[in-house]
């Protein structure tokens, strides 16, 4: 999915604005399609506040299990509880339905340190 509005981190995921003082996170395309059939998901507790880079939940799949981590400094204000019963929303649809949780943003200059689509995309390539 290539949008203006989605940022991404080195750990491959994805963060978008949510309001004005909230934004959205989940796994990448990249990372679902790199993880396989997702089959599980630890969702991160309401309320909880949690550093940049933190492990705020693990996704499980058929070939790993693996963190998602917190792009930014905040509080998570909403989770994605579908994810639940049916994990592969994750492979199916990672910027919309397969969306993990939503963080209260503390300092929106935070966002400037991530990568937009172009940058992300370089930085795919140079790792493979």
């Amino acid at each position: 999915m290539i949008s203006d509005e989605i940022l991404y981190t080195r750990t491959h995921e994805w963060i978008k604005k949510d309001g004005e003082n909230s934004v959205k996170i989940g796994l990448t395309d990249h990372a679902q399609e790199e993880l396989g059939d997702i089959v599980g998901v630890e969702l991160p507790e309401l309320d909880a506040e949690f550093a940049k880079e933190d492990p705020i939940g693990v996704i499980e799949s058929v070939k790993a299990v693996s963190d998602v981590n917190c792009p930014i400094n905040g509080k998570i204000i909403e989770i994605n509880e579908i994810l639940e019963e049916t994990p592969e929303l994750i492979n199916e649809d990672p910027f919309g339905k397969g969306w993990v949780a939503k963080i209260e943003l503390e300092d929106e200059s935070e966002l400037d340190e991530l990568m937009n689509q172009e940058e992300y995309q370089s930085f795919i390539d140079a790792e493979e």
